[in-house]
């Protein structure tokens, strides 16, 4: 049984974090963002955690976050590497539905700025190109209702998924 969540999945800079709080107060939803509770839990920063762990370290910290959170009638945005958690995926298909905020590579390469300060795990060489390219049908594989984005306000984007989800 689906507990009414809403999961906001999508590549660093989409405005998952944005997006979900004004769409939690228009639905009267709770809000979490799970890239604020990984950093309560180990008490750093992304970027920090990131360079003590590793990129994968860091995944496999992100998937156990994901599967602990237990919400109703939530808005949950997570970090935009949480596709690459099977278990993590499978809890939030669950528990809601999955949204996945889509934007082309050049509207979010112009929303980043430096990838390693925004807590963006990168594999050795990897640059933005060859993550979009990974990541993409990753968000396809596990989305119940994809949103494009491109040239919409943060309010358009919750119209459409509050229709959508409704």
């Amino acid at each position: 049984m689906k507990d009414n969540n809403i999961i906001l999945i999508g590549m660093p800079g989409v405005g998952k974090s944005t997006v979900g709080v004004v769409l939690a107060k228009k639905l009267g939803y709770s809000f979490v963002d799970a890239d604020l509770v990984i950093q309560s839990w180990e008490g750093k920063l992304l970027h920090e955690i990131i360079a003590e762990r590793g990129v994968e370290g860091f995944w496999m910290l992100e998937e156990v976050v994901g599967e602990s959170i237990e919400a109703q009638r939530t808005v949950i945005a997570t970090g935009g590497s949480a596709v690459y958690g099977e278990n993590a995926m499978a809890h939030y298909k669950q528990t809601g539905t999955v949204v996945y905020l889509s934007l082309p590579l050049e509207g979010i390469r112009e929303r980043l700025g430096d990838l390693t300060e925004r807590g963006v795990t990168l594999k050795e060489g990897q640059d933005l190109d060859g993550l979009y390219a990974e990541r993409q049908p990753l968000y396809e594989k596990y989305a119940d209702i994809t949103v494009d984005c491109e040239g919409l306000s943060i309010r358009e984007i919750v119209e459409k998924i509050a229709k959508k989800t409704a």
